[in-house]
């Protein structure tokens, strides 16, 4: 509201040579935005700890999401009305330059300090939905066991936790911003796109009596709607690879690193039932 009321407007005017349509440029400006907005996934992790999951869990993701979407909108339009195209592309920091003409270089710290809090909550949440993976793999004894323990009292995966804290500095240490970010969307909108592919296998083997469907999960618009989600995702994908291949390239060494790991945990965990 700040910027809305006190930080002024700016004409909103580009020329033609200042506008680029092209598909790689756009598609190179989505991937932070589509950081932005990401994350709803992680709620899906929690999935075994939510009450009433079938009602709660799509409702919990429709309702983030939408919240998110409204609140981003609407930032995005105060920075663009304040600082007008040019001075919004030439800051790292749209947020802070906005509060700044608002109010001074106290609303300048204020925001800032709001969006480092802001970032520790994302760190939170991610160190303690990012977990519960590991411990699901441990439990499948895909993993090391010792992932899988519990917390008498608590209850809580402790060494998983531990786990992705140390992995999270190692890449946080790992490269810039830029960086890491290229490569995790990458992978991200892979999966995304390839769970949504699953659809399509379930419907199929319902459709042959392999297997049955409760009537409670529904997918709006099937199967166009995820053709078109899968779609995106994979342009999504091929475009992060095209505009930046090198970081693309680290996404997929780590993805294929984890091959080798899979295939000697399954012939363990195999070799152990046949004992058995």
């Amino acid at each position: 509201m700040a910027g809305l009321l006190l930080a002024g407007k700016h004409v909103l005017t580009t020329t033609a040579a200042e506008r680029d349509w092209s598909v790689p440029s756009f598609g190179a400006a989505m991937v932070p935005v589509l950081f932005a907005y990401g994350g709803w996934q992680t709620a899906n992790f929690l999935a075994a700890e939510v009450k009433q999951p079938r009602k709660n869990l799509p409702r919990g993701l429709l309702l983030g999401v939408l919240g998110v979407v409204v609140l981003y909108t609407a930032v995005n339009w105060v920075c663009l009305r304040s600082l007008g195209p040019q001075a919004l592309a030439a800051t790292r920091t749209p947020a802070t330059a906005v509060m700044r003409l608002a109010l001074g270089q106290r609303g300048a710290t204020f925001i800032a300090a709001a969006i480092a809090i802001s970032t520790l909550g994302f760190l939170s949440q991610s160190i303690l939905t990012g977990p519960r993976v590991y411990f699901a793999m441990a439990d499948d004894r895909l993993f090391f066991r010792a992932v899988a323990w519990l917390h008498p009292r608590t209850r809580v995966p402790v060494v998983a936790i531990v786990l992705q804290s140390v992995w999270t500095m190692v890449i946080a240490l790992s490269g810039r911003y830029e960086q890491i970010l290229n490569y995790v969307i990458s992978m991200d909108f892979l999966f995304f796109g390839l769970t949504a592919t699953t659809i399509f296998v379930f419907r199929r083997r319902a459709a042959c009596g392999e297997m049955s469907i409760n009537n409670s999960y529904r997918m709006p618009g099937h199967p166009v709607s995820t053709a078109l989600f899968v779609a995106i995702c994979w342009w999504v994908v091929g475009n992060t690879i095209y505009r930046y291949p090198e970081n693309s390239l680290i996404g997929f060494a780590l993805l294929l690193a984890g091959i080798p790991v899979y295939w000697f945990w399954s012939r363990r965990t195999s070799s152990r039932s046949v004992n058995l």
